[in-house]
């Protein structure tokens, strides 16, 4: 299916089925039987090698934000040798405009479950995390019943399916901090550590939890691993975008008539996603700004966006990226000095303070804009920012610096004459 034809699309991750959280409506359309397929199936799935090559060769992309090939990280997992090995399911969903994640928790717990339990097994991994923003109460309890009930059916634990394979999972709770997002930061959360980015290499796969080989995952990217198992590599990979292929779960907030989350197939034209998914701009306005992927990716202007579709080749032709394709979209009437302030508060309370570029640059990046926003700013402020900003990006453990760098440089750049009107003033005092 190409992007054109998205409104013919059926939905595979948010069915339109009612109580498909439940375990036996879930099972009763079609739920675990991936699972049972490449357990039991031997002439289909000759060894859990042909389910890493099936995922691989459908290219789900990492929906967290890095867009990496899911089937070639499986890959990367050393051979079997007796000791224990995890997968880590990132459900931290921290990040400002991100908010897909949850509507798998709540409305369809059990594609996840199924889809992580199909990963462990291709990786033969013993012991699955899944790690949950703790402000996301209401959802880990959802989570936690569904892996109940589904160890209840036996989808989970000793022998599934009567064969000889058999894992635990466990729901494990976030302590409120975005840099945990990032995934060996996570690690060290799970381990009962401050979320501290590990220097790498060792990468997860050689050296992950308790040092042992680990995969990290994000939980959208999981969920789609059933309907590959099912329905065949080359049917996800013929849907949307070509270099981007499979559903997407777009987040759309911000100045829209209809915010919400849509599934539905990548490479959409982003104005097709504003004016007909979303129903358009509030109270008729006139659209100026949208952030693509979340709070990181740099900004377009509504100038910018007439032929740019939501997936990684285009948005990057653009100057931005796909990101966890959470669009904010802003009207006419957006101050994008205050939305870039609110932007550098968030990074500046949510860097770990490892590293001195991040500790300190995101801070002067706070308050140079802080001083801009209340209208003390020199236009020079501006070229200063710009600088802070090289000075930050690559020269980190950890990508938080860079999230925190590209906002301020990309605002300023595409919104220049807003800024320097915010900074007149003081610009001619100076003078």
């Amino acid at each position: 299916m190409s992007s054109a034809d998205w409104k013919n699309y059926e939905p595979v991750l948010i069915p339109n089925v009612k109580d498909i959280h439940k375990i036996d409506v879930y099972i009763k359309n079609g739920g675990y039987s991936a699972l049972k397929s490449v357990l039991t199936d031997k002439k289909k799935w000759a060894d859990s090698k042909s389910v890493v090559d099936e995922v691989k060769a459908a290219n789900i992309r990492g929906r967290g934000g890095a867009g990496f090939n899911a089937g070639l990280k499986w890959s990367f997992m050393p051979p079997a040798d007796g000791g224990p090995r995890y997968l880590a399911c990132n459900g931290d969903e921290s990040e400002p405009g991100t908010f897909k994640d949850r509507k798998i928790f709540e409305y369809n717990p059990h594609v996840f479950i199924e889809g992580a339990l199909i990963a462990a097994y291709a990786m033969q991994i013993t012991a699955i995390y899944v790690y949950i923003r703790g402000e996301y109460l209401a959802y880990i309890k959802m989570m936690e019943k569904a892996i109940q009930d589904a160890y209840d059916k036996g989808m989970i634990g000793k022998n599934i399916f009567g064969s000889d394979y058999s894992v635990d999972f466990h729901v494990t709770y976030g302590a409120g901090a975005y840099i945990c997002g990032e995934e060996t930061s996570m690690l060290e959360s799970l381990e009962g550590k401050r979320g501290y980015p590990r220097v790498k290499p060792p990468f997860p796969a050689q050296k992950g939890l308790w040092g042992r080989p680990t995969t990290i995952n994000n939980i959208e990217t999981l969920a789609h691993v059933p309907s590959v198992i099912n329905r065949g590599a080359s049917w996800f990979s013929s849907i949307g975008a070509e270099n981007h292929p499979g559903p997407i779960l777009y987040g759309i907030s911000g100045h829209v008539n209809r915010p919400g989350v849509y599934e539905l197939p990548s490479g959409i034209p982003i104005l097709d996603l504003i004016n007909d998914v979303a129903g358009g701009m509030k109270n008729g306005k006139k659209l100026k700004a949208v952030i693509p992927g979340g709070s990181s990716t740099p900004v377009l202007r509504a100038d910018q966006l007439e032929g740019i579709t939501m997936d990684s080749e285009s948005l990057r032709t653009a100057g931005t990226m796909l990101g966890t394709a959470g669009m904010v979209v802003m009207d006419e009437d957006t101050d994008m000095v205050d939305m870039l302030w609110r932007i550098t508060h968030f990074y500046h309370h949510e860097s770990c303070g490892q590293c001195t570029p991040c500790r300190e640059g995101t801070g002067w990046l706070e308050k140079i804009m802080l001083k801009i926003k209340n209208g003390n700013g020199e236009v020079k402020d501006l070229d200063l920012l710009l600088d802070i900003t090289t000075q930050m990006e690559g020269r980190t453990i950890c990508a938080l610096a860079d999230a925190a760098a590209w906002p301020v440089r990309h605002t300023i750049t595409r919104f220049r004459d807003e800024f320097e009107a915010r900074c007149k003033k003081s610009a001619h005092a100076v003078v």
